[in-house]
């Protein structure tokens, strides 16, 4: 009994301290696309760019080089960690190792790999941006209309996860479960929905898109995070008819619910 209670608060400890890891890498990661490119632009704090460069003397730069060398080292470390971990026999074997700890190891892995990539990149200052908006009035209007779709595009994205289970989707679910034993939460959905999920883990794709293109200025290591982000997202999916109508059918029933008239007491 004494050593069930141990391990239920072990499992537990440990999925919390991953859910406070996690939710402060999101938060880094929120500055770090958004916040830092759209700050810096209204600023002018950084030099992002150099536009008096031509581009066949930037691409020859060592510097420049250097640094897409590393930031693509830094996003193939992320999306081989993303993906390895979410391979089946590789899952399987997690499974086997960590057991309710799968899913909070996933999760702690990924937002130590975003750390390390956040924390290694290296801006690419010496070669031209691809666009720069710096001509009045719109050096001032299009960063706050930025800063706006950005705000709104993050709101959207944490409501979205908290729809699709966001307790699931970090681990904790699946240690409440089994400190009840009550066996995996996924197997109470239904077939459908469980189907979905195994295709969709990352339902935020096209307002990731907005964040990660919709800049004041697009640097090069910026197009290379946001072109590499944005292919991983959509090489990841693979919906199919099934998923949408099945995604049809849950939003109706959701619009339905929050428009029905509420009965009086």
């Amino acid at each position: 009994m004494a050593s069930g209670s141990v391990r239920g608060w072990a499992l537990c400890t440990a999925s919390l301290l991953n859910f406070a890891f996690v939710f402060i890498t999101g938060a880094d990661f929120i500055r770090f696309v958004s916040f830092r490119a759209i700050y810096h632009n209204i600023t002018g704090e950084t030099t992002l760019c150099r536009d008096s460069i031509p581009w066949s003397e930037a691409l020859q730069d060592g510097s420049v080089l250097r640094s897409l060398l590393v930031d693509l080292g830094l996003l193939l470390l992320f999306t081989t960690q993303h993906s390895l971990l979410a391979w089946s026999p590789v899952k399987q074997l997690l499974q086997s190792v960590f057991g309710p700890l799968n899913r909070t190891a996933y999760c702690f892995t990924t937002a130590l790999a975003l750390q390390i990539l956040m924390r290694y990149w290296q801006p690419v200052t010496g070669a031209p941006c691809l666009w720069s908006v710096r001509h009045a009035p719109w050096s001032i209007w299009f960063p706050l209309l930025c800063f706006t779709l950005h705000f709104l595009c993050w709101a959207i994205i944490c409501s979205i996860l908290m729809m699709f289970d966001y307790p699931e989707l970090l681990g904790i679910k699946q240690v409440y479960y089994e400190c009840l034993g009550l066996g995996d939460p996924l197997s109470e959905e239904s077939p459908a929905a469980r189907r979905l999920l195994s295709h969709l883990r990352h339902p935020v794709c096209l307002e990731l898109a907005v964040v990660l293109w919709l800049l004041p200025a697009l640097s090069l290591d910026r197009l290379l995070l946001a072109g590499t982000l944005s292919a991983y997202l959509a090489l990841a999916h693979s919906l199919d008819g099934d998923d949408l109508s099945y995604l049809c059918v849950q939003v109706s029933s959701r619009m339905q619910l929050f428009g029905a008239p509420q009965q009086e007491k």
